[in-house]
């Protein structure tokens, strides 16, 4: 008889998965292979653009909203180029943040080196982190290196200087990675502001058109100096592996204009979700946004953009995986594009949207389901009777989890929500209400461009 037993368990075991193959070929292997920094597992951020936050443009001014920032939930500053700007083919009166004249030069109209260091030292002690943007891709007319060394560029079949292909960026000219010099050169300029100024990273623009074994050096030689934090400016997994911590949701902003002022509704951003669940690498991070400058200067405004749907997407930037971006004065409200090439004072004014921020920001900190990559929780799609303009996931972590709820649309629905695995307790975020889930299908009445953020208790 215990033979028997034994026989029968013998043809059981490969049904069991306890004959799994041990052969490597076959195991799962992480995408991501960097070290996230351990402070960014919760962390939003905000976009600065020093010219145009205060009357002065300055470092030195800048200071004094740090603590209102701080008060919000902003984690990590990203202070947009910081160099002096080319002169030569310049647009506009003050021209271009992103034509860099000097890579390890500070612009003078915000202030000094040493204004810059006293700014990261104030956001340090504040306990946040400072990122600046930098634009490897090309440089000024009149860079000092087009002089020294006219290798390090590309040239047009004439052999002059050249834009960028195909842009119409005719105020810079692009670079040759196929350079090692100048490879080594723009490395060590990458390291010089983590050292000299003790920033916390870079935002990378353009960052797909640079090569990526160029960008995973690069971040190997900067992670010695200090764990760094790096965004790039572009939507790609391959940038993920071994360089970039967090990369653009492009995608993301265009759907939502989509399911909003587009009059798509929910419909619009089912494939998003399903390319995020299912074909971003595990443990990368995305960056979500309703306006950054590129949005703003080109493309209308946060209200233009989204219109009645705009704290509807809002508040799904806010929830959804990733990590939530607040360009310089959506707080405020800000309704207008900025001027790109001139100066253009952000008026600051109290407005809904900071606490609308701060409330997002705050449950992000608290709690673990929306933390960011490996340290948050999976997006799981709830079902409605609605589906063509509700959107309802699931998202938990631990002992963490929310439960949202979004209306895409302008009309007033009653929706019924399968809620059969979600039974508890919620107190919705911004409202305070309490709502008892003790049932297959849960009905709510939603008006136009309602959204529900229900915490679990």
């Amino acid at each position: 008889m215990n033979s028997l037993k034994y026989l029968l368990l013998l043809l059981l075991v490969p049904f069991l998965g306890i004959s799994q193959t041990k052969d490597s070929r076959y195991q799962p292997k992480p995408y991501v292979q960097l070290k996230h920094p351990e402070w960014s597992k919760n962390a939003t951020i905000y976009e600065v653009n020093i010219r145009q936050y205060t009357k002065e443009g300055t470092f030195k001014a800048f200071e004094k909203h740090l603590p209102r920032l701080k008060k919000m939930g902003v984690d990590i500053l990203w202070l947009m180029p910081i160099h002096p700007i080319g002169e030569e083919h310049r647009k506009g009166k003050l021209g271009s943040y992103y034509s860099v004249k000097d890579f390890k030069g500070v612009n003078p109209d915000f202030g000094t080196l040493q204004d810059l260091k006293n700014l990261v030292d104030k956001i340090h002690a504040m306990g946040m982190y400072v990122i600046i943007d930098w634009v490897g891709n090309h440089s000024a007319w009149d860079n000092p290196l087009a002089k020294e060394h006219p290798d390090w560029y590309t040239k047009s079949r004439e052999g002059h200087f050249q834009p960028t292909p195909w842009y119409d960026w005719d105020d810079v000219i692009d670079f040759d990675y196929n350079n090692p010099d100048f490879r080594e050169y723009m490395t060590g300029a990458l390291k010089y502001w983590v050292k000299e100024a003790n920033i916390d990273g870079y935002r990378c623009d353009v960052a797909g058109f640079i090569p990526v074994d160029f960008w995973e050096n690069a971040r190997e030689e900067l992670d010695q100096i200090k764990p760094v934090f790096m965004l790039a400016e572009w939507e790609s997994r391959d940038l993920y592996r071994k360089s970039f911590d967090m990369t653009y949701s492009w995608s993301l902003w265009d759907k939502l204009k989509l399911a909003t002022t587009g009059g798509k509704g929910a419909n619009a951003l089912y494939e998003y979700m399903a390319h995020d669940v299912g074909s971003f690498p595990y443990d990368s991070y995305r960056m979500l946004f309703t306006d950054n400058h590129d949005k703003n200067s080109w493309e209308g405004n946060q209200f233009s953009n989204f219109g009645k749907g705009l704290e509807t997407a809002m508040a799904l930037c806010g929830i959804a995986n990733g990590m939530p971006l607040v360009y310089s004065g959506q707080e405020a409200g800000l309704e207008r594009s900025l001027e790109f090439f001139e100066k253009d004072e952000i008026m600051w004014k109290d407005h809904k949207f900071y606490g609308m921020y701060q409330k997002l920001f705050d449950l992000k900190h608290k709690n673990q389901a929306l933390w960011n990559g490996k340290w948050g929780g999976e997006m799981i799609r709830i079902t409605n009777n609605q589906m063509s303009d509700v959107l309802s996931f699931y998202r938990e972590k631990n002992d963490d989890a929310v439960l949202s709820i979004f209306n895409f649309s302008d009309k007033s629905l009653t929706t019924s929500v399968d809620t059969k695995y979600y039974y508890g307790q919620y107190r919705e975020l911004f409202t305070g209400k309490i709502f008892n889930i003790n049932s297959e299908k849960t009905v709510l009445n939603l008006k136009p461009w309602d959204y529900l953020v229900l915490v679990k208790n």
